[in-house]
């Protein structure tokens, strides 16, 4: 009987791994062993190669959705910095999709369905408007909404325990922080009997936004008139309509804070005050409202938490705990205002 010659055989293990055997002369018994010894290459390969890929972290897609009025680049900073402190590091087991209506709420429809589709593991919304058009878009993707305005009176949510649906994260304004605001105005300007507030139309959160205001100011003896601005409108305009109807000073709802915004204010002689407490920093007179980093910094614990399997609908809304009045006496000085020295006393930032 002829021995047994069989062929060169090449089997490709994984990557640039191979074998190759040649059997020449082989017995039934040799045959059988060289069986076995390929079975257990192969099988060792096999573990290998699935070790490997377990090995690879998961790629977390994570999509940010913003309007683009107040700039967005300190919130995206801090978001991504404190992402990456709880281990998410960009490039290796996560990627950004970020999205800016550049201060266009129009825009944000098209955006939030864009990100819904490519999809993303999550949506991080700051602001009410962004909130809006994301929920919009998806009913299953986990949305982490940052610095919104009440949630609840706009719909977004069914209460702050128990928010329901695929939205969880932070309330940025609450009814005390715009009540705080208009004592605040009655502090700095004593005489002050008329205040325009300058409300944005198309922000779901101007009805309530405007209803707390007014009714602070009534409490205090304040007319309050409304201005009312679609954030692409020619903001110089209005303040000539404010300027003409002799209001002493006026308060600007943050998703209206464009740049050159407090410029106009010091343009026509109005004391402007804003709750975005980073306003100041602009040029604007005064300022009290949530800490915008502290907020961000803890909707970025609520991201991690909906990445690691926790229902956004389980995760109670968190309302603010700090606070910031922020003051600038440039900007009082250019207005011929004396700031009371209690103000600048309780202040947590003064900018002279």
């Amino acid at each position: 009987m002829n021995d047994l010659v069989l062929p060169e055989t090449r089997y490709a293990l994984s990557g640039d791994v191979s074998i190759a055997y040649q059997t020449m002369g082989a017995g039934p018994v040799d045959i059988i062993r060289r069986r076995e010894f390929f079975l257990t290459v192969l099988g060792g390969a096999a573990v290998w190669s699935l070790a490997a890929n377990a090995q690879q972290p998961k790629v977390h897609t994570i999509g940010i959705l913003v309007l683009g009025n107040p700039d967005p680049a300190a919130f995206l900073t801090v978001v991504r910095e404190e992402l990456a402190k709880l281990g998410y590091a960009e490039g290796r087991n996560c990627k950004y999709e970020v999205r800016s209506a550049g201060g266009n709420a129009a825009q944000l429809p098209a955006l939030a369905s864009e990100l819904a589709n490519l999809p993303v593991d999550v949506l991080i919304v700051w602001q009410t408007p962004p909130t809006i058009a994301a929920r919009d878009a998806t009913k299953h993707i986990p949305i982490v909404m940052i610095g919104v305005g009440d949630p609840v009176a706009t719909g977004i949510i069914s209460s702050l325990a128990r928010p329901g649906g695929n939205i969880t994260g932070n309330s940025a304004i609450a009814v005390e922080v715009m009540s705080k605001n208009m004592e605040l105005i009655r502090e700095m300007l004593p005489k002050a009997a008329r205040v325009a507030a300058f409300a944005n139309t198309v922000d779901p959160f101007t009805k309530p936004y405007l209803d707390y205001i007014e009714a602070s100011a009534g409490a205090l003896g304040i007319s309050l008139e409304r201005v009312m601005a679609h954030p692409t409108d020619n903001a110089d305009a209005h303040f000539q309509v404010m300027k003409d109807k002799k209001v002493d000073a006026v308060i600007i709802q943050p998703t209206l804070l464009r740049p050159g915004v407090a410029d106009l204010a010091l343009k026509y002689q109005l004391p402007s005050f804003s709750m975005l407490a980073a306003y100041p920093l602009t040029g604007g007179l005064m300022a009290y409202g949530a800490n915008g980093p502290a907020q961000w910094s803890e909707g970025v614990v609520y991201v991690d938490k909906v990445l690691k399997g926790q229902r956004p609908a389980d995760l109670p809304v968190a309302q603010p705990t700090k606070f910031d009045l922020v003051v600038n006496l440039k900007t009082a000085k250019a207005l011929g205002i004396t700031v009371p020295s209690s103000l600048i006393t309780r202040a947590d930032e003064v900018i002279e």
